[in-house]
């Protein structure tokens, strides 16, 4: 089929839809309106960069789980894990999609105390109960099934092998990109200076190239930059850049089976990944950054990540670093979950902002669930409106506990 062109600059002058961000969440809102059978209007994603070279689409470790606290996190979750199974039917049944490489090896989250033991305990009866596979394992299951782990300091952990672990989410997008520009969604290079705004709507944004565009609704999907986004519209969204860290590295000794996604009691997290290993981190101290900040810190290797790998899996004593990267959660300081729908102070500015390292799996769902949005002003499938603004006006925070 035709695809639209990617274009230097917008065909039109107005549109019913304009999306600011083309990476994995500007690109699921706008793949999920296009095959919405309710909306038959024109839809523009503006993105400032198409390599998306800096993007957290780019550099996200690809990871999905079930293991969340909240029931509506799970089921965010679990929409993701059939989306991606069943993604060539969910995409029409074009024979040329792929099947979408998956690898189960599962998530191990490892508690340290009793308290956090309990905490696992409650959410895995949560998850459970929305047909999440979830088990919490005693140290002794855990070392008859993963020798490698030191368990000694262990009281338990929370495993799950059935749709967690990571997936090929670069493919996905470049799909769901394509298709949405059979169904004519037009994507052009450029970024967004200025946002025209008359009380309680948008009128137009305005390019860099000083094209002026009208639209209907805005969706914001700026990423690490929503904020700066909403305040050029005078509106306050409180969306941090905050540094993430990345390691890939090799084992002298690799261990004798796949490892599942191990958060260990520290926070820092470690997976398989191909015939390495991928590691990840937070800074001990973790200001929000500029959106282009991306220098990396040279000790926290050897300072943090190291000792503590050696330490959970003896094995890693011997391992050498053969990439690494620093990346950007859009961080959501004041409750780390997803902000999504209409921002309080002006209905047709649409928010889909503030993941804080979650936007990858829950990408389907949100897309899906805006695009419901734009084309009903309410949504169908799963109601996304305990995750609206509106509790950030309120204060009152969304409560999630398996934050990584």
């Amino acid at each position: 089929m035709t695809r639209t062109p990617i274009t230097d600059r917008p065909a039109r002058s107005h549109y019913d839809v304009v999306i600011i961000g083309g990476a994995m969440i500007g690109t699921s809102t706008a793949w999920f309106l296009a095959d919405h059978l309710a909306f038959g209007g024109s839809v523009l994603v503006v993105e400032r960069d198409m390599s998306l070279q800096n993007s957290s689409t780019s550099h996200t470790n690809s990871c999905m789980r079930q293991q969340f606290s909240n029931p509506l996190n799970v089921q965010i979750s679990r929409f993701a894990a059939d989306h991606v199974r069943e993604f060539r039917d969910q995409l029409g049944g074009d024979p040329e999609i792929p099947a979408i490489y998956t690898n189960h090896y599962g998530y191990m989250y490892l508690a340290g105390d009793e308290a956090f033991a309990e905490v696992l305990r409650a959410n895995q009866v949560t998850q459970a109960s929305l047909g999440a596979g979830t088990e919490i394992w005693s140290p002794e299951r855990i070392a008859s099934h993963y020798p490698f782990y030191n368990v000694e300091d262990i009281v338990c952990g929370s495993h799950n092998t059935i749709d967690e672990g990571y997936w090929d989410s670069f493919t996905v997008f470049d799909w769901w990109r394509r298709k949405a520009r059979e169904h004519g969604v037009e994507y052009t290079r450029g970024e967004v200076v200025g946002i025209d705004r008359a009380g309680d709507r948008i009128r137009s944004v305005r390019l860099a190239d000083g094209s002026v565009v009208g639209c209907d609704q805005l969706v914001n999907a700026a990423g690490p930059r929503g904020g700066r986004v909403a305040a050029m519209a005078g509106l306050e969204l409180h969306i941090e850049p905050r540094k993430r860290f990345t390691f890939i590295f090799d084992a002298a000794a690799p261990l004798s089976r796949d490892l599942p996604l191990t958060i260990d009691p520290s926070g820092i997290h470690v997976r398989s990944e191909g015939d390495a290993y991928m590691a990840g981190c937070t800074p001990e101290i973790d200001p929000a950054v500029e959106p282009d900040d991306f220098a990396f810190d040279d000790d926290i290797w050897e300072q943090k990540v190291w000792p503590t790998l050696a330490h959970r899996i003896p094995a890693f004593e011997r391992i050498r670093v053969t990439q690494r990267w620093a990346g950007h959660y859009a961080h959501n300081p004041f409750d780390h979950n997803v902000i999504v729908g209409p921002h309080s102070d002006c209905e047709n500015f649409i928010l889909a902002n503030g993941f804080s390292g979650h936007g990858l799996q829950q990408a389907p769902a949100i897309g899906r669930g805006v695009a419901e949005w734009l084309a009903h002003g309410a949504y169908r499938s799963l109601d996304l409106t305990p995750l609206g603004h509106g509790r950030i006006v309120e204060g009152v925070p969304f409560i999630e506990t398996a934050i990584i």
